[in-house]
């Protein structure tokens, strides 16, 4: 398994406050992981020092090289895109395409034409003529049409209606991702990942909550509807989380014996969006 990302002890600091705490996380290639956390979390810093846009402290390295020294070597083989409203109004989509074709190496212009050929853009087309969603289109073909083994997309479908949400993932997916690229996304959006992601990271207040494969989260976590009666056992079992739905007590829990937790009530596999929450508590570890 190849890591290509790797970070020890990545810090960053504004004056006094501490906006990354000392983390430590390995990416390997070919996964789609998820930076996820609220505001303010610290997501966003780190996938600046991943991208070379900010200085930090502590070990980082993408693809082997130091995003503070090397970024001109990184960036080679980097995809990055911020949020699908940054193109200038005037620009078309033609000259979009010869700028990306300008800037970027490994950018196949047949490839990102034959793309935009399958959407309702034109080659003259300005970004102030389409919506929200054409433009996310836009800049997808313009991704999909360079060949980079890393792809950062932070917060990439924010403001499109969920029709374009689902299409642009769904292209992602068949149009992009193979076994030798790895995806990074941040969203507010879990609920429209989860089932894409192969690895999800929980940051708050600059630090992990929770590193895990989806399938080690699946084998790990588990929730129970539990029977009042049974109430006083299972909170025995030191629960991660409490909630209450529909006047039914849900409790989460981490690494307990799967056939205990069935004799105390229904039980399910726990939602992306429900772990989060639980895991911004403060408690799952």
């Amino acid at each position: 398994m190849t890591v290509i990302i790797s970070a020890r002890g990545l810090s960053k600091r504004y004056g006094k406050q501490t906006v990354l705490d000392s983390l430590n996380f390995d990416i390997p290639a070919g996964r789609i992981v998820g930076l996820i956390g609220p505001n303010g979390s610290g997501k966003t810093t780190a996938l600046k020092a991943i991208l070379g846009l900010n200085n930090f402290d502590g070990e980082l390295t993408v693809f082997g090289l130091d995003p503070r020294t090397q970024r001109d070597a990184l960036m080679a083989d980097v995809c990055f895109i911020a949020d699908v409203a940054i193109l200038p109004r005037w620009l078309k989509v033609k000259e979009a395409i010869s700028f990306v074709e300008g800037v970027h190496p490994k950018f196949n212009r047949a490839k990102a034409e034959h793309y935009i050929a399958n959407t309702k853009l034109s080659p003259d087309m300005k970004v102030k003529a389409m919506s929200k969603g054409m433009v996310a289109q836009l800049h997808l073909a313009l991704i999909m049409a360079i060949d980079a083994k890393l792809l950062v997309l932070d917060e990439p479908t924010l403001g499109l209606d969920i029709l374009y949400r689902k299409q642009f993932y769904q292209n992602l997916l068949e149009d992009y991702f193979d076994e030798n690229k790895t995806i990074i996304i941040t969203t507010h959006q879990v609920e429209e990942v989860e089932h894409i992601l192969s690895d999800v990271i929980f940051i708050n207040e600059g630090r992990i909550v929770l590193e895990t494969s989806t399938q080690q989260m699946i084998d790990r976590f588990i929730e129970v509807m539990v029977k009042p009666e049974n109430m006083e056992e299972a909170k025995s079992l030191h629960p991660i989380d409490q909630r209450a739905v529909f006047g039914q007590t849900i409790l989460t829990f981490d690494g307990v014996d799967r056939e205990t937790l069935a004799s105390l009530g229904e039980t399910r596999i726990p939602g992306l969006a429900d772990l989060f929450a639980a895991s911004m508590k403060g408690t799952a570890k």
